[in-house]
């Protein structure tokens, strides 16, 4: 799992954000670094990092080479990654100690992190962005009888127009762990402060996904980012040095949320 920080030299020991990406997703994918950036001259230091499973190697980061490693993920794995990052970033062992964390996930990174601070008092606080509010919302739900049979189904990458297997073994995760995999209960346990952040024009997971989990859980803040897709206005490559308004709001008002 490759992993990067982000930080001031001079405040080496500020607050820590560990950012979980999504689906498809990874490390220094577009407006990542330009993020990580952002939190780190305003006084934090930003841990992001690739699950183990999502298709990318050490050797080429930004590129889906390992299809194998892709089709085996599950949810369960995700979960036992992001907990080694904590436990790395709560030890001491290679940078210094975080008195707990403070948590940013995105897309299924968002599910993810959910569940994550249900379980985890060593995160302080939560903030997802476009987060899914079901696991199940990743597929089409008439495809999983089809899946079944096949053992495998494949998930086009828009963006690269790879075809991305995914085995039962993640469908399967779900059916063996329906209680701890279940977003919404999770949500409602959660006691630490959280900011859900959505786009209302997010046509990849729907506004109503984040209004479902507000529901859940009253005591979250919700902002909507008006005109925010799914992504805030980011894309991959981006070629540009500052952020687009859409994501710059999320961090403005992320940083102010955190720092109260």
């Amino acid at each position: 799992m490759l992993a990067d920080l982000t930080y001031d030299e001079a405040f080496k020991d500020a607050p820590l954000v560990i950012f979980a990406h999504g689906f498809k997703g990874f490390k220094d994918w577009g407006t990542h670094n330009l993020v990580a950036n952002y939190f780190a001259e305003n006084g934090f230091r930003f841990l992001k990092f690739n699950f183990s499973h999502n298709g990318t190697t050490p050797d080429k980061p930004l590129d889906f080479t390992d299809l194998i490693a892709f089709a085996d993920n599950t949810f369960t794995m995700e979960l036992d990654d992001l907990n080694t990052v904590v436990d790395f970033a709560c030890n001491g062992s290679a940078i210094p100690r975080a008195n707990g964390v403070y948590l940013i996930g995105h897309s299924m990174g968002g599910g993810i992190s959910i569940i994550k601070a249900a379980e985890d008092r060593r995160i302080k606080k939560l903030i997802t962005m476009a987060a899914v509010s079901s696991f199940y919302d990743l597929w089409p739900k008439a495809a999983e009888e089809q899946w079944k049979l096949q053992g495998i189904m494949y998930v086009t990458n828009s963006r690269t127009n790879q075809q991305m297997p995914l085995k039962t073994t993640i469908l399967y995760d779900l059916d063996k762990h329906p209680s701890r995999l279940n977003i919404l209960a999770k949500a409602a346990e959660i006691t630490q402060p959280w900011l859900i952040v959505h786009g209302d024009e997010d046509k990849t997971v729907p506004l109503k996904q984040a209004k479902q989990l507000k529901k859940a859980q009253p005591k979250a803040e919700l902002l909507i980012i008006k005109g925010g897709d799914h992504t805030f206005g980011g894309s991959h490559p981006y070629a540009a040095n500052t952020l687009p308004a859409g994501i710059q709001e999320f961090c403005l008002q992320s940083g102010l949320f955190l720092n109260r």
